[in-house]
């Protein structure tokens, strides 16, 4: 049965990867609401069915009457920079947007937060709401916010970890754009040690997921709450891993505990905002029941340290040293 899909944030990293996705594998009648249309690196003739919204989430009340029509609403859009704007559109008008869907009518909103405002038990952080940057307390006050709608479709919260992608197709992630030069000294990264964890997805397996759940909406009005994510690697095993790939041998170790990073802070003059420091001593930044395409039965593009470095650019060596 075809779907009406009302999308935002299709310009970005994770709303290229999830457009075309849909777009490819599905018939759905999609709606794109983007500000500036030449960022759309896809083909947006591919098939009938593909309308492109000009418009801003600020300016969200204009598709009142579209979105009382539509059956589900992937919510990606995210403003990053200036306080009154990242609280106006990831708090206030994503807010609203819910509100002007039909209940009747809309079989569920799949809504992007970021796993930074969760703790290890998959709860609210505190500190994120505290201590975060504008855009992660942005994240913490519309989940707040938004557990206290009524008379709203069934809302599935998405939390993606640290994300990968990006290609010359695609918008780079942040992750992803560092990878090559991090590459570039995993000869003296070998030699550290760190007390840390996490996950990492890449968006090509975040549009698996979406598809997968565009598909299968919650058969309760109770919300679902998905952490996206690989299984967890500590900071360690991440290091053992791509100097496997690279062909890099360790022979030996240090530990760089917070206090020596701490001090190395100090002597270069590091400045960091208290929700760095924040995270440098939180350290494991890990959840319970992720999920990923492998979970729900389907194949990933991206679950390695060597997959995520392959996809990246990043060649394997042949050539210890």
């Amino acid at each position: 049965m075809t779907k009406k899909i009302f999308i935002t944030g299709a310009s970005g990293c994770i709303g290229h990867y999830m457009t075309e996705t849909l777009i490819q594998d599905t018939n759905h009648e999609l709606y794109l609401l983007v500000r500036n249309p030449d960022k759309l690196k896809f083909d947006c003739n591919a098939r009938p069915g593909i309308n492109i919204l000009q418009g801003d989430m600020r300016d969200i009340e204009q598709y009142a009457e579209l979105l009382q029509t539509i059956d589900v609403a992937i919510l990606a859009a995210t403003a990053w920079g200036g306080t009154q704007e990242v609280f106006d559109v990831n708090v206030n008008k994503t807010l609203r947007l819910i509100q002007l869907l039909s209940p009747q009518t809309c079989q569920q909103v799949i809504y992007f937060s970021t796993a930074s405002i969760l703790g290890n038990d998959n709860n609210l952080l505190k500190e994120a709401g505290e201590l975060g940057t504008d855009y992660v307390r942005s994240k913490y006050e519309c989940m707040t916010q938004l557990s206290e709608l009524q008379n709203v479709p069934p809302i599935t919260a998405l939390y993606p970890t640290l994300v990968l992608g990006g290609d010359a197709n695609k918008p780079v992630s942040h992750l992803s754009s560092g990878i090559p030069e991090v590459a570039k000294w995993i000869g003296l990264i070998r030699w550290l040690k760190a007390d840390a964890s996490f996950h990492f997805i890449h968006g090509a397996d975040i549009a698996t997921v979406v598809n997968y759940l565009v598909e299968h909406p919650a058969v309760s009005e109770e919300p679902r709450h998905f952490v996206l994510g690989n299984s967890p690697l500590t900071a360690n095993q991440a290091v053992e891993q791509a100097c496997a790939y690279l062909n890099k041998k360790i022979f030996f170790r240090i530990t760089l505990s917070p206090g020596l990073a701490n001090f190395f802070i100090w002597l270069f003059r590091i400045q960091l905002a208290a929700w760095d420091r924040f995270c440098i001593s939180y350290r494991h930044f890990t959840y319970h029941n992720f999920v990923n395409p492998e979970t729900i039965g389907l194949p990933s593009y991206c679950g390695t340290i060597a997959d995520m470095l392959r996809t990246s650019g990043i060649p394997g060596k042949d050539i210890k040293s």
